[in-house]
């Protein structure tokens, strides 16, 4: 009964605060803040999955391989070549949404590293959501990085040994990200673009990666 009565005194008071229009934000804010605990442990477990979806089929889960965490080595970032200055990452990888999907975590600086101080430019704390469409037998991929603005819409399939994820940007940029090299312990990814009125792929951002050994 103390629950129920607990969470009857949130509903009232959360009805409460969007009858009112003044200091809606902090108010709304504190109340999410007595429900923080119940919402996070729900929150991850209807989020994670720990099996392959049997929609899915074998030869097509195209991102399975790729759960569990990993260390990056950086070469290059926003087509700079930054392979001499010993930038790392982190990214972390697992099935989501009863294993219809794979979501990442891409992380530069390491969060060990990351400080207020950190430059923007060369700042990384994005998530692809990777999703299987039955209806075009491919993967969808949708990356942000909120801390570039950076959006990006893809179709992701197997190419041989091979991963190739093609888009379009708004501008009419074409995009090629790609992982190649795959091991059970590593990867190579690089991340290619090709603008408007260029005739070559320019790469944009590229990375070695090696699976964190527990």
């Amino acid at each position: 009964m103390a629950g129920r009565s607990a969470k009857a005194f949130a509903l009232h008071r959360a009805a409460a605060i969007f009858s009112k229009n003044t200091s809606l934000a902090p108010s709304y804010n504190t109340l999410m803040t007595i429900t923080r605990d119940e919402l996070s442990t729900d929150f991850f477990t209807v989020l994670a999955a720990d099996h392959r979806s049997p929609e899915i089929p074998e030869a097509l889960d195209v991102y399975g391989w790729l759960c569990g965490s990993w260390d990056l080595a950086v070469l290059r970032y926003r087509a700079i070549d930054v392979s001499a200055q010993n930038l790392t990452g982190e990214m972390h990888a697992a099935r989501v949404l009863e294993g219809r999907a794979v979501q990442d975590v891409w992380i530069m600086p390491r969060r060990g590293d990351r400080t207020a101080a950190s430059d923007p430019a060369m700042n990384m704390y994005g998530t692809t959501l990777r999703w299987w469409d039955a209806s075009i037998q491919a993967w969808r991929i949708a990356w942000t990085n909120p801390i570039r603005s950076h959006r990006e819409e893809q179709i992701g399939s197997w190419q041989g040994r091979d991963i190739v994820q093609n888009g379009t940007r708004g501008d009419g940029t074409k995009t090629r990200w790609t992982f190649t090299d795959i091991t059970a312990n590593s990867f190579h990814w690089r991340g290619e673009a090709w603008y408007p009125n260029q005739t070559v792929w320019i790469v944009e951002g590229e990375f070695l990666a090696t699976r964190r050994q527990a």
